[in-house]
């Protein structure tokens, strides 16, 4: 499938080298068909490398997806040049007004801190009302899923004893659902993250259900009973050695933390970790994609604007 985006996005030469199908917007001008809009509101500070993942497990539909980069105009990224921000990403004043088919909210490194002290959250919650009205379908990733079911639903977090990284079992729980067209029963998915959302809490909302969990690593897909908003709370678009990178960045500064579970072979570091969610990833984006953004949008293009359908 085509992915719209920008002609010198970093990820547009990674992608391409994995054969994915990039579109940029100087070819897409010459073709006449209706793109899904996607905005991606990033908030982790490794900017590219979300993006790239991101728009990897998009990568799987015949659909042509016009993407947008979305960032806080409350923080300013110290981890990404400014270039970088100012040529790709755009603030929420220049695209509220616009309607999208889909949404997908990033986690962020703020999981420990309340709600209410990170520096973006009143502009998040902005963001979020907006959606209600201006996106179909919202999917929602870690700490914006544990942030999107706080706001939308009072839904709490608990900090953890110890952060739960690694790579664990799952079990589908609605299996009629289309979000799991084509899993298996039990399948793969990575977690990190020091704390969790509890199924009791969710269990209380009637307009929610826990759709997928692991006895591990607790809840882990949430979906809203009008399939406008999914909860994941882990990282099916992770790379085969992100926990690595993570766990060797956090064992330099010091932090003594413990090997990914289920990760690397033999709970050897020293060893090359395996890929074991790259079909879950490719799935629970592509179905989300298919059945509740493509074939349930409101929206269509009318004299070049993006309108909701009469």
């Amino acid at each position: 499938m085509p992915i719209k985006i920008q002609d010198d996005l970093p990820a547009k030469s990674v992608l391409e080298d994995e054969h994915i199908f990039v579109m940029t917007e100087t070819r897409a001008l010459s073709q006449d068909i209706r793109p899904l809009k996607i905005v991606i509101l990033n908030l982790m500070p490794t900017k590219i490398e979300t993006e790239t993942q991101i728009l990897r497990r998009l990568s799987n539909t015949p659909l042509q997806i016009e993407i947008t980069l979305l960032q806080t105009a409350t923080h300013e990224s110290k981890n990404v040049s400014e270039e970088h921000m100012i040529a790709f990403y755009q603030e929420f004043d220049q695209i509220k007004d616009e309607n999208y088919d889909g949404m997908i909210i990033t986690g962020a490194p703020v999981e420990m801190m309340p709600y209410e002290e990170v520096e973006y959250w009143d502009e998040l919650c902005e963001i979020m009302e907006w959606s209600k009205t201006h996106v179909h379908s919202t999917f929602h990733i870690c700490w914006g899923a544990q942030a999107g079911l706080y706001y939308h639903y009072g839904i709490p977090k608990y900090i953890l004893d110890k952060k739960i990284s690694g790579v664990f079992s799952h079990k589908v729980l609605n299996k009629k659902s289309r979000l799991f067209r084509g899993f298996d029963d039990t399948f793969y998915a990575p977690h990190s993250r020091h704390t969790e959302v509890r199924a009791e809490d969710i269990e209380k909302v009637p307009e929610l259900r826990i759709m997928a969990a692991s006895e591990e690593a607790g809840v882990y897909v949430v979906g809203s009973a009008d399939d406008s908003q999914f909860f994941i709370m882990g990282h099916s678009e992770y790379d085969v050695d992100t926990l690595a990178k993570e766990y060797f960045r956090d064992a330099e500064k010091g932090m003594n933390p413990e090997v990914p579970k289920h990760y690397f072979p033999d709970d050897d570091p020293t060893k090359q970790p395996e890929m074991k969610w790259s079909a879950h990833g490719q799935w629970i984006y592509s179905n989300w994609m298919n059945y509740f953004v493509y074939q349930t949008t409101p929206y269509e293009l009318k004299n070049g604007v993006f309108v909701p359908v009469e």
